[in-house]
């Protein structure tokens, strides 16, 4: 029970005078009163005297809250002033820059095709797979190791080191980054599925009170295009390649790279989480596709030579070969094969030798194919005629050399036209001596038909690494290039301008520059012709004609080296070829290259082959021997593939060689 209350005691009050007198007594005197007692919550002063708790004024205390409340809405009205105003474009560029992304829509690349329609590089769907970074930093992934987890994850399915992978998506200051370009589509397909079961996964764990971890939210892709090459290795080194970037890293894919590449456009849109968030709007500008170009190749005839070259430089153990068709009257080349070649659709297979465009890069002392410009120089100048009687000695010192033709044999009594056929070197030396009074002269008149027929310049393809050749001025011959020279040696050439040479003759003595590119379609659909490039006359018709019966009997005489260049039912001209090699890393003879080039049909010339083997190092190495053959395989399916009719008249049949006396 509480305690019980002491009694209270009472206090007496004093006595208190009355009013209006003095003195002691007690008449009229007011009966005592009781004190009252002090009121809860106050004091009494010293002597019992009460005295009231006063508060203080609550004014100073309202102005001070007043005052500091007044220091906050200024200092949010500060900040909304710099956030709205003074610094308004910077934060919302920062907000545009975390909250959209923006990606290249690679366009179209155009195709190549052969002459016909029938495409030799084309492009299919494909995805360049990216990623965001910032999104792998623990606080947006929720993992504390994310770029390494995703990288172990993506490495073995993009085919990537994970080293290279982790260190492309561990940099949260960037939001954009490509992990692998051109990838198939199922390529895309394995990595959505991955990313759909940590999706589910990282939904579960949020239920259950977890993180919610997922590494592969910042994994995204855009659409593009991988170029394929649906024949293979087929005319690869016309073609070239385009390198992982997109970009044609060589070939007809370099060279005509913008127009093939087309522009690219750009999409614009907001994403969260790694999604696109469709009602948050978005921009677009949309990719031209590149143009389409059609070439003056024909795939079946580059087929059937690129069979051909490869097959017998693999024959020969050769170190490699090629074969130049060509449209003798329009200059367009209907087939340009390398052998060893490449497949552009797998470079790691490639190597550094087959890579480019060897018919056009490489360049190489004709040997006796390159007579058929100094026999057309003798007859323009009127040197000399196919029945001019030539006699040629088994050795002719000429300047500070001994000169000798392939084989040994007695003296020689050839015409002209048995110099050609039989391909005397010898003979070739005493026929071009005929072009001026001295050597000098003779040399300087051999020039001028050497460039006109198109050596030391390029041949106007425009092709990437195209050599011109070398020719020096006669003023810079050494006293054996004098000699050397008529017959193909001292000078150099690629096997395209081999070709062209071929060609002026069998067209009538006019030099048309070799194309590759007959036009283009743009992206409207409308196809543009390439413009025709100019004839340029050589020699005359005469001439040239005199030269096609000459270059007939190279083949159908039987003491002609080119026999097995034969064609039944067509009429061939054609020149065999076999010169010392230059050793291109050593810089010395060594080895020999074999050639054969001709047209045919010879009496109303269609098409021109051209064979070269570089280095043969098994069985024959004589042009005649390995490239004549390659020459009529090549020869006889151009002649079908064309429709070509068989000729309607037998050789003249010049005379070869003469009596002694008559």
């Amino acid at each position: 029970m509480p305690p019980k209350e002491p009694p209270r005691r009472r206090v007496p009050a004093p006595a208190r005078p009355r009013s209006g007198g003095s003195g002691s007594g007690r008449s009229g005197a007011r009966p005592p009163t009781r004190r009252p007692r002090p009121a809860a919550g106050r004091t009494t002063a010293r002597g019992g005297t009460p005295r009231s708790l006063r508060l203080g004024s609550p004014r100073p205390r309202l102005r001070l809250v007043s005052l500091g409340l007044t220091l906050v809405m200024l200092a949010f009205v500060a900040r909304l002033l710099q956030v709205q105003a003074v610094d308004a474009s910077a934060y919302a560029a920062k907000a545009e820059k975390n909250r959209y992304l923006e990606y290249t829509v690679a366009a179209e690349r155009g195709e190549i095709t052969d002459r016909k329609g029938v495409a030799l590089a084309t492009s299919v769907d494909a995805h360049n797979i990216t990623a965001d970074p910032k999104m792998f930093t623990p606080e947006d992934s929720k993992a504390p190791d994310a770029p390494q987890q995703a990288a172990a994850l993506l490495a073995p399915i993009l085919g990537k080191d994970v080293d290279e992978l982790v260190e492309k998506l561990s940099a949260p200051k960037s939001r954009y980054t490509v992990l692998a370009y051109r990838q198939t589509p199922q390529v895309w397909k394995q990595i959505k599925d991955l990313k759909s079961v940590f999706a589910e996964k990282a939904s579960e764990d949020e239920l259950k009170g977890g993180p919610g971890a997922n590494v592969l939210a910042g994994v995204l892709q855009e659409p593009t295009t991988k170029r394929v090459y649906p024949n293979g290795d087929l005319a690869a080194g016309i073609l070239g390649f385009v390198s992982a970037d997109g970009k044609g890293g060589g070939g007809l894919e370099s060279q005509l790279n913008k127009e093939l590449a087309g522009e690219d456009g750009k999409i614009r849109y907001a994403q969260a989480g790694g999604r696109r968030v469709p009602t948050a709007g978005s921009s677009e500008i949309p990719a031209v596709p590149g143009s389409d170009i059609e070439l003056t190749i024909d795939r079946d005839i580059q087929w059937a030579a690129q069979k051909a070259i490869s097959d017998q430089v693999e024959k020969s153990k050769a170190d490699r070969g090629y074969v130049i068709v060509q449209n003798t009257r329009t200059g367009e080349l209907l087939a340009m094969a390398n052998a060893p070649g490449y497949d552009p659709n797998d470079l790691s297979q490639a190597t550094s030798a087959s890579l480019g465009n060897a018919a056009l890069q490489d360049v190489y002392e004709p040997g006796s194919t390159s007579k058929v410009m100094s026999m057309a120089a003798v007859l323009e100048e009127k040197a000399a005629t196919p029945g001019t009687h030539v006699t040629v000695p088994n050795r002719l010192h000429r300047g500070d050399r001994l000169f000798k033709d392939d084989v040994d044999h007695p003296t020689w009594y050839l015409t002209l036209n048995g110099v050609l056929a039989k391909s005397s070197n010898i003979g070739t030396i005493l026929a071009t001596g005929q072009l001026g009074k001295t050597q000098a002269e003779a040399n300087q008149v051999l020039y001028s038909y050497l460039r006109k027929f198109g050596l030391g310049s390029k041949t106007g393809l425009g092709y990437p690494g195209e050599s011109p050749g070398l020719l020096a001025h006669p003023k810079d011959w050494s006293t054996s290039q004098q000699y050397t020279i008529p017959f193909g040696q001292g000078l150099s050439l690629n096997a395209v301008q081999a070709a062209s040479v071929y060609s002026t003759i069998a067209n009538g003595g006019v030099r048309i520059a070799p194309t590759l590119v007959r036009g283009a379609k743009g992206s409207d659909g409308r196809f543009a012709a390439a413009e025709a490039p100019e004839g340029n006359r050589v020699v005359s018709e005469k001439t040239a004609k005199t030269l096609a019966t000459m270059l007939e009997s190279v083949v159908d005489d039987r003491e002609g080296t080119g026999t097995k260049a034969a064609i039944p039912g067509y009429r061939v001209a054609g020149k065999t070829g076999t010169a010392n090699r230059v050793d291109p890393v050593r810089g010395v003879y060594k080895g020999y290259t074999a050639s054969f080039a001709g047209f045919a049909p010879a009496d109303n010339p269609q098409v021109t082959v051209y064979c070269a083997i570089q280095n043969p190092t098994k069985g024959s190495y004589f042009g005649g021997q390995i490239c004549g053959p390659i020459y009529k395989q090549v020869m006889e399916f151009a002649l079908k593939t064309l429709q070509t009719p068989p000729s309607g008249s037998e050789p003249p049949r010049l005379p070869v060689s003469f009596k002694p006396g008559e």
